[in-house]
C-alpha cells in the first residue's frame, strides 16, 4: 500500500509543480504582451491617421516646396506625414534645407523619382521646356512612391496652404473614383481673370480636336476641364483601375500621334488626366484650390477673397518666388530661407 500512496502523492506533486509552472508562465508573459501593445499604442501611426502629403522638390524652385510644406505644418493639429519627391542631385539639398531650418520637426521622407520610367513617354516641345521636366509625371506614379496609405493627398510645389490640411484630406470621394480635383469652371470670381488673360478652361484648351483619335473620346470640346495640382487620391481605386498605366498610354500615343502640346493650355501633364478622369473623378471644395494666381503679373484677387482661400495656386508663368508675379506677400509669409544660400528670391530691388 505505502509504495502506491508514495507513487500518488509524487504524480500529485508533479501535477502541482505543473500547474505552477503554467501559471508562472502565464503571469510573466502578460507584461511582456501588454509592452508591447502599449508600443503600438503609443506610436503615431496606430492611434491617428496621419495624412500623406506628396510634394516634389525640383531644382531650381525648391523654395516653393519649403513654403508650401511651411505653410501646411504651420496650419494644422493634423499628423501630417510629407513624401517629399526629388530626383537623385536634388535630393541632398533639400533634406540638409528642412534638416537645418524649423522644418526639422516635420515628420517627411525623401522620395527618389526615376525619370527612367518616362523614357519614350514624352514627346519633346521647346516652347515650354519646363513643362517637360521629369517631377511634373510623378502624380502619375503615386502608388508606386506611397505604400501603406488608402488615401493620399498630392499637391504641386506652387501653392500654400491657409486651412487646416485635415480639411481637404476629408473630401468625399464617390464609389469608383480613383481621384478628385477642382474643376475650372467652378470660381465665378475667376471668369474675369479668364477672359483678361486667355486662360484655357475647356477640354479644347488642352486637346488637338484636328486629331481623330481625340474626337473619338466623344468629349465635348466645351466641357470644362479640372486641375491636378491638388489631387486627393484613393490608392485602392487607382490601382484597380490601372490608371497610371491608362495615362502612360496617352502619353505614348502623343508621341506617336501629338494629341496635345504644351502651345495649347500649357498642359503636357494636364492632358492624359484630362482623358482618363473624364467623367469619372469627384470634387474639391472650390476653395481649396484657388488658381490662376501665376497666369498674369497684373490680374489680382480681391485681399478679401484671398483671406477667405483655404489654398492658393500659383499656376502659370509668373511665380511669387520671381519678378513679377502677383501677391507674393501672402506666399512669403511661409517662406523660409536656404541655409545653404543657394535658392534666393528674385525681387526688384535684388
Amino acid at each position: 500500500i505505502l509504495p502506491f500512496v508514495a507513487v500518488n502523492q509524487i504524480l500529485l506533486l508533479l501535477l502541482v509543480l505543473t500547474v505552477c509552472a503554467i501559471l508562472y508562465n502565464k503571469v510573466h508573459q502578460v507584461p511582456s504582451a501588454l509592452k508591447n501593445e502599449t508600443v503600438d499604442l503609443e506610436s503615431p501611426e496606430e492611434t491617428e491617421e496621419e495624412i500623406p502629403v506628396v510634394i516634389c522638390a525640383a531644382a531650381g524652385r525648391m523654395g516653393a516646396a519649403v513654403a508650401a510644406i511651411s505653410s501646411i505644418h504651420s496650419n494644422t493639429e493634423a499628423s501630417v506625414l510629407f513624401y517629399i519627391v526629388g530626383l537623385k542631385t536634388t535630393i541632398p539639398h533639400i533634406r540638409k534645407w528642412i534638416e537645418n531650418s524649423k522644418l526639422k520637426e516635420i515628420k517627411f521622407k525623401v522620395v527618389e523619382f526615376n525619370p527612367m520610367v518616362l523614357k519614350g513617354k514624352i514627346r519633346q516641345d521647346a516652347s515650354r521646356p519646363e513643362l517637360l521636366q521629369p517631377l511634373n509625371f510623378v502624380r502619375f506614379y503615386l502608388p508606386l512612391l506611397i505604400q501603406k496609405h488608402e488615401k493620399v493627398i498630392y499637391l504641386d510645389d506652387d501653392v500654400i496652404v491657409q486651412g487646416d490640411i485635415q480639411e481637404l484630406y476629408d473630401t468625399k470621394l464617390a464609389p469608383g473614383h480613383a481621384a478628385a480635383f477642382s474643376d475650372d469652371c467652378d470660381l465665378p470670381s475667376t471668369h474675369e481673370m479668364i477672359r483678361s488673360v486667355g486662360m484655357q478652361n475647356t477640354y479644347m484648351g488642352f486637346l488637338d480636336y484636328r486629331k481623330q483619335a481625340i474626337r473619338d473620346l466623344g468629349i465635348s470640346p466645351s466641357t470644362c476641364s479640372f486641375n491636378p495640382g491638388v489631387i486627393v487620391a484613393n490608392m485602392t481605386e487607382w490601382k484597380h483601375q490601372r490608371i497610371t498605366k491608362q495615362l502612360e498610354k496617352w502619353m505614348q500615343r502623343n508621341v506617336e500621334e501629338n494629341l496635345y502640346s504644351s502651345t495649347l493650355g500649357g498642359g503636357v501633364a494636364t492632358s492624359p488626366m484630362l482623358i482618363v478622369f473624364h467623367g469619372k473623378y469627384s470634387s474639391i471644395n472650390p476653395m481649396w484650390h484657388i488658381r490662376h494666381l501665376g497666369w498674369s503679373p497684373d490680374a489680382r484677387y480681391s485681399e478679401q477673397f484671398l483671406q477667405e482661400a483655404k489654398l492658393l495656386h500659383w499656376n502659370g508663368r509668373y511665380k511669387p518666388w520671381d519678378y513679377p508675379s502677383v501677391h507674393t506677400d501672402l506666399w512669403e509669409n511661409w517662406f523660409i530661407p536656404d541655409p545653404s544660400g543657394k535658392f534666393k528670391l528674385t525681387r526688384p530691388d535684388s
